[in-house]
């Protein structure tokens, strides 16, 4: 498969029109990756447009690439939002990767009560940051069309209030519903993974209050880094993506 690249202003590219590479994006493609001239590649804006090209021209700091087609992938109709604790290590991260590999349309920071991390002004912003690019680098990998978007970090109370109109489904090995067994009705999906220590009783009564479903993903009980990632697949298939 050709390597895709992200440039966020070529939406407006039209077949024949050349699109380049610069910055970092270049410098992967020219110094890493070693493309030629006259190999194929692939462009999206993150914003649904798929560019096919052929590189014309390199150097270390600009990939020139002549677009040879387009298409404009739609938006998914049901979107999947992964609402995932903030955990200690590279833990949350790792679930931030993996979802987004496997179809995550957004991805919402929780400060948790049992969350380690915390996510406190100048942090906060530098946390979202390091999240945005992971989804980026792993949207490259996976060759998606559209880039999932890191929303602000919330408290509970803010998730509450945010995912007012969608379904919230909270992951919690206690329950009785499993997540294989929910059907889906066309509104958006809102996972929620608790961090390390698992969801508080109090935060689990708050969600049930607004509406909320507690699912389990089956008799076993996975990390924070897992949980996530493997739920995006359940409801994957069960929107009938795979």
């Amino acid at each position: 498969m050709a390597l895709h690249f992200l440039v966020e202003s070529s939406g407006s590219a039209a077949v024949g029109d050349i699109v380049s590479l610069t910055g970092a994006e270049a410098k992967h493609a020219a110094v890493v990756r070693r493309l030629r001239v006259g190999e194929t590649v692939t462009i999206g804006d993150g914003a649904g447009t798929w560019l096919d090209g052929a590189v014309t021209d390199v150097s270390a700091t600009r990939v020139d690439v002549r677009v040879t087609g387009r298409v404009e992938a739609d938006a998914p109709s049901t979107r999947l939002v992964l609402v995932q604790a903030l955990a200690k290590g590279d833990r949350d991260e790792l679930a931030v990767q993996a979802a987004c590999e496997l179809g995550v349309d957004e991805v919402v920071p929780w400060q948790a009560s049992r969350s380690i991390s915390r996510w406190e002004g100048p942090k906060a912003v530098k946390g979202r940051e390091r999240w945005g690019a992971i989804v980026r680098e792993a949207s490259k990998q996976a060759h998606r069309a559209w880039v999932p978007e890191v929303s602000a970090p919330l408290s509970t109370g803010q998730l509450i209030a945010r995912a007012e109109g969608q379904r919230m489904l909270v992951l919690d090995p206690t329950a009785s519903t499993r997540l294989s067994s929910i059907k889906t009705d066309g509104r958006d999906l809102v996972l929620v993974v608790g961090p390390e220590g698992g969801i508080t009783p109090e935060e689990l009564a708050k969600f049930e209050a607004a509406g909320a479903e507690r699912v389990r993903l089956g008799e076993t009980v996975l990390r924070t880094s897992t949980a996530g990632p493997a739920a995006i697949a359940v409801l994957s298939a069960a929107l009938g993506r795979w």
